[in-house]
């Protein structure tokens, strides 16, 4: 069996939080896990009420294209993603 190479901690060191911290950011890379979105794609926040009723993305987009429709003006002529699918 292989044995692994732990980072050794020093005997004087204590598992505590230090008062302080320096990050040196120029060495800071993009997280590459963040989902990249779409510009054309924007996240919205909601309550938790509100995520109660709506359990899915398309849920959501139904309900709001229901009250564009009914607004004054109409629906903005604008190529929507889920009608392309």
């Amino acid at each position: 069996m292989k044995k692994t190479s732990g980072r050794k901690i020093p005997k004087n060191q204590s598992d505590e939080l230090r008062p302080e911290y320096r990050f040196d950011y120029q060495k800071a890379r993009p997280n590459r896990f963040a989902g990249g979105t779409s510009k054309e794609r924007s996240v919205v926040v909601l309550d938790p009420d509100v995520s109660a009723v709506f359990k899915t993305p398309e849920s959501v987009n139904k309900a709001l294209r229901a009250i564009i429709s009914a607004m004054p003006g109409g629906r903005p002529k604008v190529a929507r993603e889920s009608s392309q699918k």
